[in-house]
C-alpha cells in the first residue's frame, strides 16, 4: 500500500480521523533534511503494515491549518491516531524500529 498524501483537512477527516484502522501520520516539508532521512522509514513502514495500519503524509507548507490544529512546532513530526484521536506523538527523526513500536501499541 501506498503511504496517503493529504492535501486538505476534507482527506485529513476521511484518511485519518474516519479511519477503522490506526494511522501513522508524518508531519513534513521537502525543505527538512531530517524528514528526508526518515522518508524511507515511514515508506517501509507503509509496506509492512499494509492492511493493518494507514500511513499518511501531510506536507506542512500545503497544509499549514492542521500543522496548526495538532500543534506541530517542529518536523518531523509523526502521530499516532486511533478511533480518531491523538494517541502517541513522536518528534525528530525515528528509526523504524520507534514508528513500528508506536503502531504495534495502537493494533
Amino acid at each position: 500500500m501506498a503511504v496517503v498524501t493529504v492535501h486538505n483537512f476534507d482527506e485529513f477527516t476521511a484518511s485519518v480521523l474516519k479511519s477503522d484502522k490506526p494511522v501513522l501520520v508524518d508531519f513534513w516539508a521537502s525543505w527538512c533534511g531530517p524528514c528526508k532521512m526518515i522518508a524511507p522509514e515511514v515508506e517501509s513502514i507503509a509496506t509492512s503494515y499494509e492492511g493493518k495500519a494507514v500511513v499518511a503524509k501531510v506536507n506542512v507548507d500545503e497544509v499549514a491549518d492542521l500543522s496548526g490544529k495538532y500543534n506541530v512546532m517542529s518536523i518531523p513530526t509523526l502521530l499516532v491516531f486511533k478511533g480518531g484521536q491523538e494517541i502517541n506523538r513522536l518528534v525528530g527523526f525515528k528509526p523504524g524500529s520507534e514508528l513500528a513500536a508506536a503502531l504495534d501499541a495502537a493494533l
